[in-house]
């Protein structure tokens, strides 16, 4: 193999690719990317058995081969190279060692032969459609919060997206950790009607949304029940899906909630992130108490003090106090791009919806806790 290229090109594909390998492996091979050199450029490979990520690269190639070497090692050298500097790799005849050199910098890096580099095979993957970046972002975006952490509810470690019927099909994305639930959905693209229902894990799901940031107007995605892969121009991303039944979420959407409060969501979101301060770092737990057109905050924290904010809104039912997680109030209010917020409740020990009162496209369901 004898390749050179551009610095600002190796960099921002080692970006892409390294960041899918696990520091720590059992299988050396799994800690290496593959190197390819063809006639179309070079191609960096990566994987971490669930997860594959491939990125071309314009190159000139004077001599093709493959090899792979060590992920985050190349990664680092090249991310020290001078800007502007053309790259040389250059793998042996034995391809036991890559030879990377730039102007007065030589690296040499030992190598595992690319016939140990294990392939993803996605197999065939029937359901096809395209949609905007900028649409994909948005799905990812409002729901990737309420992403389940917890390994034994592992169904719930990911993002279902699906389609459905309501008023023409729709692509819908939901996430939810048993607290929290969010929901966001567009309407469906050509293709999309028909597909299954598929879980998309968590680390897939930030790769994505990295990715998302450097990619075309367009994002190509083709899935079966237990694959998806997403083609950002030159990066294509491909993963298994998780293997469970996502919870019949739509039994958790209140749909009787008859108490309304519309507050603007960035005072809100202020006056929350505000007392807040004082609560303790395992409750974050932040009292509501609603009264004709006012709201008052407060927290309460035996070991450090109180807290109390009063806000104006819009509110015309029953007195009410209500207690939420304050981080989990700030990670939704995040998302309402209007400048105002719906909050429906019902009662103190009932979930609350809330939502954009300018959009209907985006919901989110909060289970309240006791204070």
């Amino acid at each position: 193999m004898k390749v050179t290229l551009e610095r600002a090109e190796l960099v921002k594909a080692l970006a892409h690719v390294h960041r899918v390998v696990e520091r720590r492996n059992t299988i050396p091979i799994l800690a290496n990317v593959l190197i390819r050199a063809g006639k179309g450029g070079l191609e960096f490979k990566a994987t971490d058995l669930d997860l594959e990520i491939v990125e071309t690269v314009p190159a000139e190639v004077k001599q093709a081969s493959a090899t792979t070497v060590p992920a985050h090692m190349i990664y680092d050298i090249v991310r020290k190279l001078p800007e502007g500097a053309q790259v040389e790799l250059q793998a042996g005849g034995d391809r036991s060692s890559l030879l990377i050199r730039a102007g007065r910098s030589r690296f040499t890096l030992q190598a595992l032969p690319e016939t140990d580099f294990p392939d993803l095979a996605a197999g065939e993957l029937p359901h096809r459609f395209k949609l905007s970046s900028a649409d994909l972002k948005r799905l990812v975006d409002k729901t990737q919060f309420a992403i389940s952490t917890e390994e034994t509810r592992y169904y719930l470690n990911g993002i279902y997206l699906h389609t459905v019927d309501d008023k023409g099909t729709k692509l819908r994305a939901v996430a939810t950790d048993g607290h929290r639930l969010a929901q966001a959905e567009m309407p469906a693209p050509k293709g999309a009607s028909g597909m299954p229902g598929v879980i998309v894990p968590r680390k897939t799901v930030v790769e994505a949304q990295r990715l998302i940031e450097d990619a075309g107007e367009e994002v190509g995605v083709e899935l079966s029940p237990a694959k998806i892969r997403f083609s950002f121009g030159s990066v294509v991303l491909t993963s298994k899906l998780i293997d469970g039944t996502f919870p019949d979420y739509g039994r958790v959407i209140p749909a009787s909630n008859d108490k309304t409060l519309i507050v603007n969501k960035a005072e809100f979101a202020a006056a929350v992130d505000r007392v807040s301060t004082v609560s303790s770092e395992r409750g974050r737990a932040v009292k509501l108490s609603l009264a004709d057109g006012k709201l008052t905050l407060s927290v309460t924290n035996p070991d450090s003090g109180s807290a109390t904010e009063e806000l104006e809104v819009e509110y015309g039912s029953e007195a009410l106090d209500i207690g939420f997680n304050s981080r989990y109030l700030l990670d939704i209010t995040a998302q309402i791009e209007g400048e105002k917020a719906e909050l429906k409740l019902a009662d103190p020990g009932s979930p609350t919806l809330l939502r954009d009162r300018d959009s209907a496209d985006a919901l989110y369901v909060l289970m309240p806790m006791r204070v």
